[in-house]
C-alpha cells in the first residue's frame, strides 16, 4: 500500500514510550525561528515519524494548543517530501515543539517550518 506524497498516516506518528524517550534523551536538536526541532535517525526502515509538541505552559486553553498541532501538521503534511527519504531505507523520528507565545498564523508556520524541514533535508543527506 503506497502512500499519497500528501498524505499524513498513522504510520507516520511517532508513538511508542521508548520511541519518544529516545528521541529526547539521545536525539540531536536546533532551533529554529519559533521551533525547537529534536532528530534521531532510526534503523527501522519505513516513513518519517513525527511528534507535535506545544506546551501547556504557554497555552493554557486546549483549543488553542489543538488549534497549533493541526497548522504545524498540515504545514508539515504539504511540505514533507522536502525531506529526502526513501521508504527502504532508515526513518528519522521527528519532534517539533513549538515554543512561540502567541498564535501564528498558518503561512507563518508554514514558512518557518519548510525552514526546518530543509534543514533535516540537509542534515539526512550527510
Amino acid at each position: 500500500m503506497g502512500l499519497s506524497k500528501y498524505s499524513f498516516s498513522k504510520q507516520e506518528k511517532l508513538t511508542g514510550k521508548k520511541k519518544i524517550e529516545g528521541l529526547f534523551k539521545s536525539g540531536s536538536s536546533f532551533y529554529l525561528d519559533e521551533f525547537q526541532v529534536r532528530h534521531q535517525q532510526s534503523d527501522i526502515p519505513g516513513p518519517n515519524q513525527i511528534l507535535i509538541s506545544v506546551p501547556k505552559r504557554n497555552f493554557k486553553r486546549a483549543v488553542d494548543r489543538n488549534l497549533l498541532k493541526r497548522r504545524i501538521r498540515e504545514a508539515y503534511r504539504l511540505n514533507k517530501h522536502l525531506i529526502n527519504s526513501d521508504s527502504n531505507e532508515s526513518c528519522l523520528y521527528i519532534g517539533f515543539i513549538y515554543l512561540s507565545k502567541q498564535i501564528l498564523t498558518f503561512d507563518n508556520i508554514q514558512a518557518q517550518l519548510i525552514k526546518c524541514l530543509e534543514r533535516l533535508g540537509n542534515i539526512n543527506a550527510e
